[in-house]
């Protein structure tokens, strides 16, 4: 929305948009950020840090399937950093809204701090995380609301009320379209608190849109301020916006949800926040690229620990943050999400995802998960590949063995052929270490022939 001005006439909202004032955090940042979404070029934020994946090499997958760097989901990263945020309101000349309302920023709400209410499934030491099925009591632990309750009385502490009192009165005395108004990017006064992680402030100003039918009002990326307090990871404002009614299905100009937005940065808090809203969350929903909430945790999580086999376990924040994603895996398995679900543009499910890139402790996980019709599931072809042919495909990789092992353990069949009419056999590197691979498929095949044989005479 653009506002028409003469020369002498200033703009009503003249504070400096979200635009801007994400740029500027990036510029305060050490590193660059590189899109989501995508194994071979991008990796999401770490805790403390925001590490460069843009120049890491994908695993080799030859003969299985095509990188789906293609299929790449571009979110715009928003780095939580207070300090620099405030500065960069201070330096600015124009009116600003935290300084009319004199209030300290609220510090940075780490993924690693324990809230009121929510039990992290994970622990933060990656190299500590034990893999197996999903506690039941992970579900149990998660608060629901009732039928008198709001999210907000189950989630995180009560907000400041003398400061929350302020900030109505500071926008009940504000020019209106200062209050109510979007800027040229589209950001309105809310959006503007939301990044700041302005809590009180944000829901007076979100109190006011409401009454005006504005609460959901997108910017130019189309983020409504649920998806910015997503994106910054204020899984309190979240919590605040859903209990004023916020639209929880909102996408924005790519299709990403909030759902969608906290399982690929793996935010926990923010997705137990969102997922405490069910059943009004859709857990299938797709992003305009055809992946589920579920396949972007998966994307996210090997991107990160691909970073970590680069690093070294050494890495503190890249630990954290990888069991931080594959908490936000758990948590959406926990909630129902479908294993089964296949993205649109080239039928992965989130097991060809995982061991595509070679990212044996998702591939684990997941084949640990309980799921009847376990073998159809591992058996799943995506444009005629199996798991198992993707497995065979990982030239190089150092997990290569134990993944098409726990395939074969978890009823991968060697026998199927991909569109090619090449079976698993057929895509293994041509060395010593493929032949001894080639011997083992085949062994199992036999044994499965055997199997079936035994099962025919008996009938």
């Amino acid at each position: 929305m653009h506002f028409d001005k003469s020369p002498k006439e200033k703009p009503c909202c003249t504070l400096p948009t979200v635009k801007k004032l994400l740029e500027q955090k990036r510029r305060r940042g050490s590193l660059a950020v590189p899109p989501p979404c995508s194994t071979a070029s991008t990796s999401p934020l770490p805790i403390t840090t925001v590490t460069d994946l843009s120049s890491s090499e994908p695993f080799t997958c030859t003969g299985a399937a095509i990188s789906y760097s293609d299929m790449a989901v571009s979110y715009e990263p928003w780095a939580t950093t207070p300090e620099s945020t405030l500065s960069y309101y201070t330096n600015h000349p124009g009116p600003s809204y935290a300084a009319s309302y004199n209030l300290p920023i609220a510090p940075e709400y780490s993924t690693q701090q324990q809230v009121q209410g929510f039990v992290d499934p994970m622990p933060h030491s990656y190299q500590d995380y034990q893999m197996g099925v999903t506690d039941s009591t992970v579900v149990s632990s998660w608060p629901l609301p009732g039928p008198s309750q709001t999210t907000q009385q189950i989630f995180g502490p009560p907000m400041d009320a003398s400061k929350l009192e302020e900030a109505r009165m500071l926008l009940s005395g504000m020019d209106y379209c200062r209050a109510t108004c979007q800027d040229e990017d589209g950001d309105t006064i809310l959006h503007i608190y939301t990044a700041k992680g302005l809590r009180e402030c944000a829901y007076a100003a979100a109190e006011k849109l409401r009454d005006v039918g504005r609460l959901d009002a997108k910017e130019h990326k189309g983020k409504t301020a649920l998806l910015v307090a997503v994106t910054a990871n204020h899984p309190e404002i979240v919590q605040d916006l859903l209990s004023l009614r916020a639209d929880i299905t909102a996408c924005d100009v790519k299709g990403q949800t909030a759902l969608h937005l906290a399982a690929h940065y793996g935010f926990p808090q923010v997705l137990q926040v969102i997922l405490s809203n069910r059943p009004s969350v859709n857990l299938e929903a797709r992003n305009f690229e055809g992946m589920t909430p579920l396949h972007c945790a998966a994307i996210s999580h090997s991107v990160t620990v691909k970073a970590l086999s680069t690093s070294g376990p050494a890495d503190v924040n890249l630990q954290a943050k990888a069991a931080e994603k594959l908490s936000c895996v758990q948590l959406l398995l926990s909630a129902g999400a479908s294993l089964l679900s296949q993205e649109i543009k080239s039928n992965k499910t989130v097991l060809h995802l995982a061991v595509k890139e070679g990212n044996i402790d998702l591939v684990r996980y997941l084949l640990r998960f309980p799921l009847p019709n376990m073998k159809d599931f591992v058996n799943m072809k995506a444009h005629g590949h199996t798991a198992l042919h993707m497995a065979a495909g990982l030239h190089g990789n150092p997990h290569q063995k134990d993944i098409l092992q726990l395939l074969l353990g978890r009823g991968a069949d060697p026998s199927i052929r991909n569109l090619e009419n090449d079976q698993p056999a057929h895509l293994l590197q041509s060395d010593e270490q493929g032949e001894q691979l080639k011997l083992m498929l085949k062994k199992r095949s036999a044994s499965s022939r055997r199997r079936i044989v035994s099962l025919q005479d008996q009938e």
